[in-house]
């Protein structure tokens, strides 16, 4: 990883690089990433997009968001708790989507898992996944700073296992944690630094 820090864009505003190119990755960074998201839905489908995500590039992700959002009920957990064999070769048909048999079913399992989680003392998906908020979040003045797992999620993993979620190792749940504002790693001299009001500056 290079020592890349901020990247001032012709608009004025300091972003890291990866979100200085591309408009849409722009458009995520400057009003979604690291925003706080605390309904059972939204850290569903983020949850879900992680995991389609790991081995690809987010660009990829984020272009193809809108079909995973058709074809999966708008991450609704309850719609996809029911999924079925025919729903399961729907998917795989979708050439909208990612095509990953082993993510589409992994899916399906951690919306059941999500619905098993309404039970839970931590509350729903989202409660219980903030439940793993550090005492602490990094101040990375450059990429080479940024953490891609910690001990949070690492506890993080280990606890959705075991509530039989998968798909979720301590790095993709290190990334869901940045991108639903559970810490804050904007870096430093960036402008959306301290934007979640989770963390001071």
């Amino acid at each position: 990883m290079s020592e890349q820090g901020v990247v001032v864009g012709e608009d004025g505003l300091a972003r890291p690089a990866w979100a200085s190119v591309d408009p849409l990755l722009r458009e995520y960074y400057d009003t979604e990433w690291g925003v706080p998201v605390r309904d059972e839905r939204g850290m569903f489908e983020r949850l879900s997009l992680e995991a389609f995500q790991s081995g690809l590039s987010w660009l990829t992700i984020l272009r193809k968001r809108p079909a995973f959002r058709a074809a999966f009920d708008g991450f609704d957990p309850e719609s996809v708790a029911g999924y079925g064999d025919d729903d399961v070769a729907r998917l795989m048909a979708d050439a909208g989507i990612v095509r990953n048999r082993a993510k589409v079913l992994a899916t399906i399992t951690n919306a059941r898992a999500s619905l098993r989680l309404r039970d839970d003392p931590d509350g729903d998906l989202a409660a219980f996944v903030w439940s793993f908020r550090p005492t602490h979040t990094p101040r990375p003045r450059t990429t080479a700073e940024l953490p891609t797992t910690s001990p949070e999620s690492l506890a993080l993993s280990k606890a959705l296992k075991r509530k039989g979620f998968v798909f979720v190792g301590p790095t993709t749940m290190y990334a869901l944690m940045e991108a639903v504002g559970i810490v804050d790693t904007h870096l430093v001299d960036s402008h959306r630094r301290g934007s979640s009001g989770v963390w001071d500056q």
